[in-house]
């Protein structure tokens, strides 16, 4: 009867190392308190040695707590190759695809592209995470990621949708108040806030000047576009989202500082998945005007 290491007692001990403390691996491995100081009891009387040194504020991984805690990645990472491997070997069009997002991309322009794609293939099954963060494709917290970026990093499969151009927006009675453009930095402004990552707006607006007069931050671009819908100040924003709004009027031409690529990645060992296919190859066949002109 093997005695060893199992699989459970690598995830108890990932998990307590990952916490720090007995409670937070108990919300993690979605079991009792008393259940996990069980275990850990039964895997060091087992294994005849201290994965953790107890202190009041928490526990603290021993050496052969982080020999476990590396096991444990690197048996995780070659079990999401196999996953993904078997799942590149369904040919079937049906199943679910988990698609990632950004709101504003959900919002102008992708969710006519998914109904579409639902009446044609209604066997497939869509779950969107609407998320301004990249998930791991790697680790399988989504099959697919339509992303605005510079250039795909890493192992990826992917290909460029487009360019996503961008331009300054405001209401009617806002933009009546503008005279030219060095009138622009004295008007309110919304803008990005720390928790999104665009640098290259947040750079454009302090070298504008318009970063001074920046009353509103917000961590969600569709939430700019909607401020700017309410009048509360400019924003530069994507074309595709703002030209389609009567709301709102475009401020000059677009900025070309601020054009990005929009991508669709997946990866490598799901793009012959045939659920996944079907569906990287729709999003690109789209004639959707991202560009907005």
């Amino acid at each position: 009867m093997y005695n060893g290491i199992s699989w459970d007692d690598m995830c108890l001990v990932h998990a307590i190392t990952e916490a720090g403390t007995l409670s937070g691996a108990s919300r993690a491995l979605g079991v009792s308190h008393p259940t996990i100081f069980r275990r850990l009891n039964a895997l060091e009387n087992k294994m005849n040695v201290r994965f953790f040194n107890r202190a009041r504020n928490g526990y603290t991984a021993t050496a052969a707590a982080e020999e476990v805690f590396k096991l444990f990645i690197t048996v995780q990472n070659e079990v999401h190759i196999v996953e993904r491997r078997i799942a590149g070997r369904d040919l079937r069009p049906s199943g679910t695809v988990r698609l990632t997002t950004t709101d504003s991309l959900l919002y102008g322009w992708l969710a006519p592209v998914l109904a579409e794609f639902r009446r044609a293939y209604q066997d497939i099954k869509l779950e969107v995470v609407v998320s301004n963060n990249v998930l791991n494709l790697t680790r399988r917290e989504a099959d697919l990621a339509v992303r605005p970026m510079s250039v795909p990093t890493g192992f990826l499969s992917s290909k460029k949708i487009g360019t996503i151009s961008q331009a300054v927006y405001g209401t009617t009675s806002l933009l009546q108040r503008v005279q030219d453009d060095t009138g622009l930095s004295d008007l309110n402004w919304i803008g990005p806030d720390d928790a999104i990552p665009y640098p290259v707006l947040q750079h454009w607006m302090e070298e504008m000047g318009y970063d001074r007069n920046c009353i509103y931050r917000t961590n969600s671009v569709l939430d700019m576009f909607v401020a700017a819908k309410s009048g509360i100040g400019l924003s530069a924003l994507p074309s595709y989202l703002a030209d389609c709004s009567p709301d709102l009027i475009k401020c000059g031409e677009e900025i070309p500082w601020l054009a990005t690529d929009l991508w669709l990645i997946t990866h490598p060992d799901l793009r012959k998945t045939e659920r996944i296919r079907v569906l990287f190859d729709f999003i690109m066949a789209s004639d959707f005007n991202i560009s907005g002109s």
